[in-house]
């Protein structure tokens, strides 16, 4: 008879120094691991990349176990903005204003061909990519990308979140970045 083992994947803990009784680190590490595995994030979802995206939080792909498990709905309370499909025009302003409502720190996503260069549609009517409006940390290509695709991003920008200065966001080159979007 053969026996199963489970095989659970503990986060590595960050360089530091441990004795009898203690672990020292430096406090940028800690906070970058914890919010590595505990992203908010906030679906901006309008067409076929949003159908993959609910493939991703389903029972197969379960994005839960990234630590994306509790979606945002609310833009104050979310720092993972994930824009996935057609962005008209008209749109522009209120996923703007979405990003504004955020606050610091947080990361986009641009899910799909559509949100990150309009895709097919190269119309009058279709935003050529959302950043042109905000700023964008990680692209997925694909149309629509498949839930693996979704995942990897995800992966990256867990990257980003946890090998990120803390003083990066006070930074005169994130300020210069913003103020090119027009965004204080």
């Amino acid at each position: 008879m053969e026996t199963v083992t489970n095989k659970i994947a503990v986060s590595e803990k960050p360089e530091g120094y441990e004795g009898a009784g203690f672990f020292a680190t430096r406090l940028d590490k800690v906070v970058g691991l914890a919010r590595k595995n505990s992203i908010w994030p906030l679906p901006f979802a309008t067409s076929c990349c949003g159908i993959e995206f609910m493939a991703t939080m389903g029972a197969h792909y379960d994005l839960a176990r990234f630590g994306s498990e509790r979606l945002s709905f609310s833009p104050r309370q979310a720092d993972l903005l994930m824009v996935m499909g057609t962005i008209a025009k008209k749109m522009g302003p209120v996923l703007r204003q979405v990003y504004e409502q955020m606050a610091e720190p947080r990361w986009v996503l641009s899910v799909g061909a559509c949100a990150s260069s309009g895709g097919i549609f190269d119309t009058y009517s279709v935003l050529q990519g959302i950043d042109r409006i905000i700023p964008v940390d990680v692209y997925v290509p694909g149309c629509p990308p498949r839930p693996e695709q979704i995942i990897d991003g995800v992966m990256k920008i867990q990257y980003l979140v946890e090998t990120e200065s803390l003083r990066r966001r006070d930074s005169p080159e994130y300020k210069a970045m913003l103020n090119k979007y027009g965004i204080e």
